[in-house]
Order: C-alpha cells, then sequence, then structure tokens
C-alpha cells in the first residue's frame, strides 16, 4: 500500500523517491493528476538537480488545439517497495502523477484538508473460461 494525504487546496499528494540511475535521488510531492495518462511531470529545473537522462521528445495536444513539444528523460522511483524505471515528462509546472503508475491500484481519498489518501494494488484480474456444451 501506498499513502499519501490531500492537502488545504484540495489536492491528491503522494511523495516519491526520484534519482537518476545510481544516484542518491530526492523525495519529491507530486499531486495526482488522472487526467494525465503519462507517468510522471517534473519541472525543468527539478530534472537539472537530478541530473535525468534525457530519452528524446515527444509531442502533445492542448485543449486549445495548439501542439507543443517537450522532453522526455529516463528516471528510477520507489513504488511501493520496490525500485522501477520509468519516463518522465519535460513541464513547468507542478510536479504530477500520472495514471500510467496507478495502473494496478485502487486509489482512495478522503477529499477534505488533512484527508488520507491510499494507494492499494488490485488483485490480478481473473478470465473466465467457456465450458464447452
Amino acid at each position: 500500500m501506498i499513502a499519501g494525504h490531500v492537502d488545504d487546496n484540495l489536492e491528491p499528494i503522494i511523495h516519491l523517491l526520484v534519482r537518476a540511475r545510481s544516484s542518491r535521488g530526492r523525495t519529491i510531492s507530486f499531486v495526482v493528476d488522472t487526467g494525465y495518462n503519462g507517468f510522471l511531470v517534473l519541472p525543468s529545473k527539478l530534472i537539472d538537480e537530478l541530473q535525468l537522462l534525457k530519452l528524446g521528445s515527444d509531442e502533445a495536444e492542448l485543449a486549445d488545439g495548439s501542439i507543443v513539444e517537450y522532453r522526455v528523460f529516463h528516471a528510477e522511483v520507489e513504488w511501493d517497495g520496490a525500485c522501477i524505471e520509468i519516463e518522465v515528462d519535460e513541464s513547468d509546472t507542478t510536479p504530477l502523477l500520472g495514471t500510467a503508475l496507478l495502473r494496478g491500484y485502487e486509489l482512495t481519498a478522503q477529499m477534505r484538508p488533512h484527508g488520507k489518501l491510499t494507494l492499494k494494488k488490485l488483485p490480478p484480474k481473473r478470465t473466465t473460461k467457456k465450458r464447452k456444451p
């Protein structure tokens, strides 16, 4: 289970250790953004501080229809007791945690200041076999 909290602005927050491969890293507070389907978003300043490895660039379409290009980086993150490798998108905004990291988890949040936030790993989805007549 992963624990977080809801802050005074009703933003769901999770703290994660993020690092470049084989470095100490830094614990960062992320706003959970269910409208973002990537892993993490970090501002340029934090990407530079962590010395993340650039993987390339990508494009996104904004709500107004305009296209923006952004850089993509490699990072390691401590996630539910394990170190996993992910992509980090660059944008000069608040650090965001997207649905790619939430896949396979149940998100519960008490939407009030100082409310609890939990992520629980879901059991594997059962597949049903069709019986032959």
